[in-house]
């Protein structure tokens, strides 16, 4: 069986393009042309002032518009605020690195409130705590008080345990996925019409880049998927981060859905689990809007603790309607390949979320395929290597 296993694993590493080719053949994909594609908006704006309204608002309406796609609904919006709130790198505030910037994610509260959407919700999973998310914010010296009007109905929720519900929501991955056949998750990716994942323009120490798709890696509760978990069922409180996934080393709370491939699971490295993951949450919660924070944030990593991270100014905001094709064009605006995989850049020690969400059915990166609104890509481009 093992056997089998690896030989499959090979061929998806070694030809890429022509084992999704296979896998869509198989699940009703005539070929690569038929994946889904949507327009992708790339603006450049140089601070986090008033103008990252004026600059969103013109790029939703690009897309085709907010109002059609959240008016009267509730929208759930999966922030990047990874880390503790005291990480720093060079002194400067998270938002200046490897968080989603609060300014941004109040222009995108107001935009979706003046669309029309009924309730807003903020979600994150803070490191290894039931604290509001609220009081995670207020660590790293924000006032979240501030997003509190700007819709007719927001909310905060912690995403990292069970929350206000009295029970986790399944999520199965359509083909029956890559890592997990279905993913148990709080209730909020659940209770909501419209998903947005907000994301910062990052490299990944793990999975090569942190854009949309690797975003949503954090909406698996700690208390099933961490390091603290419960064995049968999941624990009360989250306790440390994922390391499960990244170190093999256990699985998830047997109450929800266990490895595909025990042994593959466990013999892999973290590059080889971590872009699976990602790719099997964006099928089965898939993303509904993308947007991604690239005015200021970090090379190298994505976070203060990856030691070659250094603090950079693209000053771009990307926005699409599939998750897929909106990595793509920021990968491009980074000076990556999207098309790239596992030996490349920025997948050097890495599988592809990109390619594997391709290989679910879930979206295109290739970009001649995929428009671009705004500045082209290489009249934007910021070469994160480079730099």
């Amino acid at each position: 069986m093992n056997k089998i296993i690896c030989t499959r694993r090979q061929a998806i590493r070694s030809f890429g393009l022509g084992a999704a080719g296979f896998w869509m053949a198989r699940s009703g994909f005539a070929s690569i042309g038929r994946l889904p594609a949507a327009p992708v908006a790339v603006s450049r704006c140089r601070s986090y002032g008033p103008e990252v309204v004026s600059t969103l608002n013109s790029m939703f309406d690009r897309i085709g518009g907010l109002q059609p796609l959240v008016k009267g609904k509730t929208v759930a919006i999966k922030l990047n605020l990874t880390g503790g709130a005291g990480d720093r790198l060079n002194n400067l505030p998270p938002e200046l690195t490897h968080w989603v910037h609060p300014k941004v994610i109040a222009a995108t509260v107001y935009l979706l409130g003046k669309a029309g959407a009924q309730r807003v919700r903020l979600l994150e999973s803070p490191w290894s705590t039931t604290e509001p998310v609220q009081e995670f914010m207020r660590q790293a010296g924000w006032h979240p008080s501030m997003f509190a009007n700007l819709a007719p109905r927001v909310e905060f929720e912690n995403t990292n345990y069970l929350g206000e519900a009295k029970k986790y929501v399944r999520f199965n991955v359509p083909h029956g996925g890559l890592m997990f056949a279905g993913y148990d998750l709080n209730h909020s990716y659940a209770d909501c019409d419209v998903f947005v994942s907000l994301a910062k323009l990052k490299e990944h120490a793990t999975a090569g880049v942190t854009l949309s798709i690797k975003n949503c890696f954090g909406i698996t509760p700690c208390t099933i998927y961490g390091e603290g978990a419960g064995v049968k069922e999941p624990s009360l409180k989250p306790h440390g981060g994922r390391g499960m996934i990244h170190n093999g080393n256990r699985t998830p709370s047997e109450s929800a859905p266990q490895p595909l491939h025990p042994r593959a699971y466990a013999d892999e490295d973290a590059g080889y689990r971590v872009p699976r993951v990602a790719a099997d949450l964006v099928a089965a919660r898939p993303v509904h809007l993308a947007i991604i924070d690239g005015i200021y944030t970090e090379t190298g990593g994505e976070g203060p603790w990856v030691s070659r991270a250094k603090p950079v100014h693209p000053g771009l905001l990307i926005a699409g309607r599939n998750c897929v094709s909106t990595d793509a064009v920021a990968m491009a605006l980074m000076g990556f390949d999207p098309l790239a995989n596992r030996g490349t850049a920025p997948f050097e020690t890495s599988d592809s979320t990109l390619r594997l969400a391709e290989q679910l059915g879930v979206g295109t990166c290739d970009l001649s395929r995929i428009e671009v609104l705004g500045p082209s890509i290489r009249e934007a481009r910021f070469n994160f290597r480079a730099a």
